[in-house]
């Protein structure tokens, strides 16, 4: 473990970690082009560690996090998503359904890690802390556990994809988890084939990331 010190005291950061910080966020990208090598041994554990460290409501820690290993499941995952995936085009017309059709959407068949996400709708932990009236901070817990993990992912020079495009119920079953287990996130893990500093969907030309200021308001 490494202890940062600095002029304003320990859990403080000095300019350069800030630095360095802020340039992480800029290359953290959604991975869907992969290396098929393996991951280093350690490197997953050392990135669901890291991811731990999330806060969660209450402290509850509703994450679950399973990896998907065997072909089975693998594939039943897939074919979920390659149905989600027609019907999604057929959704589109014109020039918008020419670009979706060329547009690369998961990692499923290279990445080398599939780890799916799930979020347990009561758990022990948290004696129910702060979740009475916005029960759905559960599922906002899980999601900061998964940004988290893509930090921690990419900080270790691996990629990370989500693949949205899928039937939760469809993954539940497949992975045999709970029934009431809330699927939040199918990641694709594992070393990215290339990198580039434009995100690949503006790179694309499917949609330029937009004015900051246009989505912050004072009231």
């Amino acid at each position: 473990m490494v202890e940062r010190t600095s002029s304003t005291g320990a859990g403080s950061f000095d300019r350069e970690f800030v630095a360095e910080f802020d340039e992480l966020l800029r290359w953290r990208r959604d991975v869907r082009r992969f290396r098929t090598d393996p991951l280093e041994p350690g490197v997953l554990d050392e990135i669901l560690a890291s991811a731990e460290l999330s806060p969660s409501v209450g402290n509850s820690q509703p994450w679950r996090w399973v990896e998907v290993r065997s072909p089975g499941p693998r594939a039943l995952v897939k074919a979920t998503f390659e149905r989600c995936n027609s019907a999604a085009l057929a959704g589109y017309d014109g020039a918008r359904a020419r670009d979706y059709a060329t547009l690369k959407l998961s990692g499923l068949d290279d990445a080398p890690v599939h780890l799916a996400v799930f979020c347990r709708p009561d758990p022990d932990q948290g004696a129910g802390l702060g979740r009475r009236t916005m029960p759905q901070t559960l599922e906002y817990s899980v999601v900061m556990a998964v940004s988290a993990f893509w930090l921690a992912a990419r900080a270790r020079g691996v990629g990370v994809g989500w693949v949205s495009i899928l039937e939760p119920g469809d993954v539940v079953a497949a992975l045999d988890v709970p029934d009431d287990w809330a699927l939040v996130a199918y990641l694709c893990v594992g070393y990215p084939e290339s990198l580039d500093e434009t995100p690949e969907l503006e790179r694309l030309g499917w949609q330029k990331r937009t004015d900051p200021h246009a989505r912050y308001e004072t009231r």
